[in-house]
């Protein structure tokens, strides 16, 4: 059970690493959100969602109660914003040169596995912390 935390707490890291840029992009040039209101959504869900990331994947690595909690928190933001757990798999078809098609099956292979993280954390949360 500790090793899967662990397991998860490295997704964290791996998708802190990935949305780093993406995070000081959005810092940086605050002012120049688009007017829409989905695009300032996205960017008011994902800064704190970006540090949060932080917390989960400390407390995860810690197996402590604060990393499950804030992976519950994040959870539904998680979906709203797409920072998935192996979101880095989208990648694959711009770096192998596969196509559109397979973005789109890997997309929601990373959705579905979201889910999956949920149901693994909600288990190891009750079996082992509460």
């Amino acid at each position: 059970m500790k090793l899967t935390a662990k397991f998860f707490a490295l997704l964290d890291i791996i998708s802190i690493i990935l949305l780093a840029k993406q995070f000081w992009g959005i810092v940086t040039h605050i002012n120049e959100i688009p007017d829409q209101v989905l695009s300032q959504v996205r960017v008011v869900l994902t800064l704190p969602l970006f540090l949060s990331l932080f917390i989960s994947a400390t407390g995860l690595i810690l197996f402590k109660k604060f990393g499950f909690i804030t992976y519950f928190i994040q959870f539904p933001f998680r979906l709203i914003v797409w920072i998935f757990s192996i979101g880095f798999i989208t990648f694959l078809p711009e770096v192998l040169n596969l196509g559109e098609r397979w973005f789109d099956i890997l997309f929601k292979i990373c959705f579905i596995a979201e889910f999956f993280r949920l149901y693994f954390t909600i288990q190891i949360y009750r079996k082992e912390l509460n």
